[in-house]
């Protein structure tokens, strides 16, 4: 078979080909190329008015989804009206249960401010309005008609005791009567003189006016009580013409919403009927050593009942169309808000102005965009968002309450209605692990918007490429480009996807060569980017990654992992494997080894038998049986017993693409037809002898081209790979020249047959008219082998002393 061409090896684009010296002469592109199908689905997402028409975006990192997502949205959310404001105010009837107000939007913090300045206002107005003369005079008018009142009443009754010879006298323990005589107070030593009859007149008269004292005291209370009521009612007419007058400021426009004029008059009653928290406040306030002027009464907690606490918008946050909102802390707490508590004296106490807004409450009427594995991941934050999302309403539940952590008596806020677009991003996986996990995320996500990871490299999309990569150098205030580095990109680009016929859609990785090729211009003191630092950069990148790979490769140079690259050798073979650290992949040989000798048709995967061996790889194994069963020797029992096994591997491994190496080594075994150990092979196999395609044929073949290039290239060594990962290959600079130089060879095959003759040098044979295999061939001596096995097999088998027609010697 005849090696690959060096432009096989590697798709290279040529400079002169882009149509610009450096990307200062590219028009400027900000959309993303190849992702017409991901991006349909998040814009049928964002337009659809019906509910549940959530999106899920998948892809992987580096494809731009986030950014893409953003732009996207932002783009249809400022052709929206702003969505409405909402806030919390007081219920007066029953505090735990904050009433929600929905309003017409930017008018929220103008009644927060409204509500301060009332408050503010009446701290002043209500304390001078009572402290007033037209006040003050009826106040005294009140006092004294209550004072006169009482004595009138105590004077009447003093008179009529008086007509009766009885006296009545105060003192420190109340009111006495006592008995006259003489105009003198009888004292008890003359009383005790008195005849009986003196006596009893005397007692009778003092029960009796002692009752009538008692009449007259019980109307004391209830003159206080009638002299309160008056005092309130002044109290309140006051205050009502302070509060009115204030109330009746506010502006038309609040006033003429509905749920703003119906909390107002909330407002005004409650503030009538709690004057006295005015007048206690100032006199408070008029004790401090800062002038009264300058005191916010609103910020007195005594006065939080008054306070409107904005949920939507923000103090300060900008609002142009509907909100387009990333949670990048999607805790349970910020995305369905929370309910502050405050230590007060040894408990914890909280009110309708500690709670705050979660990014549900903020993204409302708009789109939030999540994480979705960060979200996952915090306790109780995903169940509360599909609750809020199949309720429509937006319900805030603390951490503490969910776990019964406490007992404290918290709020019952009114829920809020929810309208919104949630965008969650993540990866593929996860996307598969919710959709047959969990019951509820199909039905609330019904679309998914999937990121390619490559784009067909085609001229056209060259060039868009090209004036992509030159959009971000500029909006990221970096060097601009030569045509020489973009096309050294764009090669780059087309590694990345591993197919020579398609460019990489991962745009964080290629953006992260461009700032790197970046600072090493600036270190040549260069205006412009040159393919010699995006060539640097990728370089640094792979030296910086390979530490792992330099030591594998050190202990095959230095004989410790036992790996030939000149020779030959019955059974043994080099393999090739990829190894993944991260992102980071590099391919390293692995000897394989086979052993055959009759038996009862076992092929032993010692991989397997120590549970090294994954599935794919033990399925690869079972597939060389198949193979052989059905090649060779059709009409004999098979009475094979071979072992295969990968030398010094002392960790798992997984996956069919050595499953023709394996092959190839047991048919060398079975020949006794040596192989050429500097020949490594790649590549899986399936029952018929097709060699099959396999992944990371970039990084396998340059894995066994550092092996020979430390011990020498011979000019005889090279590698097998399948004819289908021809269109694959991107291989380095350094590979390729040592192909160019006649060092190196990458030869590919269609069929096993192909690739023992080249392994061996000795033809693989067909099968003739007769049915047999040319004499010498590979397939050949393989047959007879298996040939003689089964015949020696059977000669075990025959009874002692019979010949083979079975008579007696």
């Amino acid at each position: 078979m005849d090696a690959l061409s060096t432009d096989k090896l590697r798709r290279r684009c040529d400079p002169a080909s882009l149509p610009f010296a450096s990307t200062t002469d590219l028009a400027e592109r900000h959309e993303l190329i190849g992702q017409a199908r991901a991006l349909d689905a998040i814009s049928l997402s964002s337009q659809m008015p019906h509910r549940d028409f959530n999106v899920f975006v998948v892809g992987p990192n580096g494809t731009g989804r986030h950014t893409a997502a953003l732009k996207l949205l932002g783009n249809e959310a400022s052709k929206r009206t702003l969505p409405a404001d909402w806030v919390y105010v007081n219920n007066f009837e029953a505090a735990h249960k904050p009433k929600a107000l929905c309003l017409p939007p930017g008018t929220a913090l103008k009644l927060k401010r409204t509500m301060q300045k009332i408050v503010d206002d009446l701290g002043s107005d209500i304390p001078a309005l009572f402290e007033s003369e037209e006040y003050q005079t009826q106040r005294r008018a009140f006092d004294q008609e209550l004072g006169e009142a009482q004595e009138a009443s105590m004077a009447d009754f003093a008179d009529r005791a008086k007509a009766e010879d009885v006296a009545l006298l105060r003192t420190p323990m109340g009111f006495m009567l006592t008995a006259i005589r003489g105009g003198e107070l009888v004292k008890t030593e003359d009383y005790q003189k008195l005849d009986e009859d003196e006596q009893a007149e005397i007692d009778e008269k003092i029960r009796r006016l002692q009752e009538d004292l008692a009449s007259v005291l019980r109307q004391a209370p209830k003159r206080e009580k009638d002299h309160r009521k008056r005092v309130e009612e002044l109290n309140a007419q006051m205050a009502e013409r302070a509060v009115s007058a204030r109330v009746a400021e506010v502006e038309t426009e609040l006033q003429a919403i509905q749920v703003v004029a119906g909390y107002l008059e909330n407002v005004r009653e409650d503030i009538i009927s709690n004057a006295e928290l005015f007048l206690q406040a100032a006199a408070e306030k008029s004790d401090g050593p800062f002038p009264e002027a300058i005191h916010k009464f609103h910020r007195d907690p005594m006065f939080d009942r008054y306070v409107v606490n904005v949920m939507v918008p923000q103090d300060g946050e900008p609002r142009e169309g509907a909100p387009v909102l990333t949670e990048d802390l999607p805790t349970l707490d910020r995305v369905t808000g929370r309910i502050e508590h405050a230590s007060h004296m040894g408990s914890l106490m909280t009110n309708f102005t500690m709670i705050r807004p979660g990014a549900l409450h903020r993204a409302n009427g708009g789109y939030l965009v999540l994480d979705a594995r960060r979200i996952l991941s915090e306790p109780y934050a995903w169940d509360a968002l599909k609750r809020c999302l199949k309720n429509q309403a937006i319900t805030i539940t603390s951490m503490a309450e969910r776990l019964s952590l406490v007992s404290t008596t918290s709020l019952e806020p009114d829920p809020i209605p929810l309208n919104l677009r949630v965008v969650l991003i993540g990866d593929r996986m996860l996307y598969t692990l919710l959709v047959l996990l969990d019951p509820d995320f199909s039905e609330l996500f019904k679309l998914q918007a999937d990121f390619e990871d490559v784009v067909d490299r085609t001229e056209d999309n060259l060039i868009v490429f090209a004036r992509l990569l030159g959009s971000f150098a500029l909006r990221e205030g970096l060097r601009p480009m030569t045509a020489a580095s973009v096309a050294r990109l764009l090669d780059e680009a087309t590694r990345l996807a591993d197919d020579s016929k398609k460019l990489s859609l991962r745009l964080g990785a290629l953006s992260d060569f461009i700032r790197e090729a970046d600072h090493y211009a600036a270190g040549r003191d260069s205006d412009h980017i040159d393919d010699s630092d995006i060539e640097r950069a990728v370089t640094e990148r792979e030296k910086r990654a390979s530490r792992i790979k330099d030591r594998i490769q050190e202990a095959i140079t230095r004989k410790t992992v036992l790996i030939d690259t000149d020779g030959a050798q019955v059974g043994q073979i080099n393999g090739l494997a990829v190894i993944g650290l991260g992102d980071y992949r590099f391919g390293r040989p692995s000897r394989i080894t086979a052993r055959v000798r009759m038996g009862a048709g076992k092929l032993v995967d010692i991989e397997r038998e120590v549970e090294l061996g994954g599935p794919l790889h033990s399925k690869g194994v079972m597939i060389l049986s198949g193979y052989l069963t059905s090649t060779y020797a059709l009409d004999v029992p098979f009475s094979l017993h071979a072992s295969l096994v990968f030398e010094q591997s002392y960790g798992g491994i997984d996956g069919d693409s050595a499953s023709s190496a394996e092959l190839y080594a047991l048919l060398s075994a079975l020949s006794g037809l040596p192989i050429h150990q500097g020949i490594a092979v790649t590549g899986s196999v399936n029952q018929t002898g097709q060699v099959q395609a396999i992944g990371g044929v970039n990084e396998k073949i340059e894995g066994f081209f550092e092996t020979c290039a430390a011990r020498g290239l011979t000019g005889d060594q090279g590698v097998l790979i399948p004819k289908s990962n021809i269109e694959h290959l991107m291989l380095r600079s350094d590979v390729v020249d040592a192909a160019e130089a006649g060092k190196f060879r990458v030869i590919p095959i269609e069929t096993i047959d192909q690739g023992i003759a080249v392994l061996t040098g000795t033809e693989a044979g067909v099968r003739d008219a007769s049915g047999a295999f040319p004499d010498g061939t590979v397939n050949a001596l393989v047959e007879a082998k298996l040939r003689g096995f089964a015949e020696t097999r059977k000669a075990f088998a025959r009874p002692t002393g019979k010949d083979s027609d079975g008579t007696d010697k």
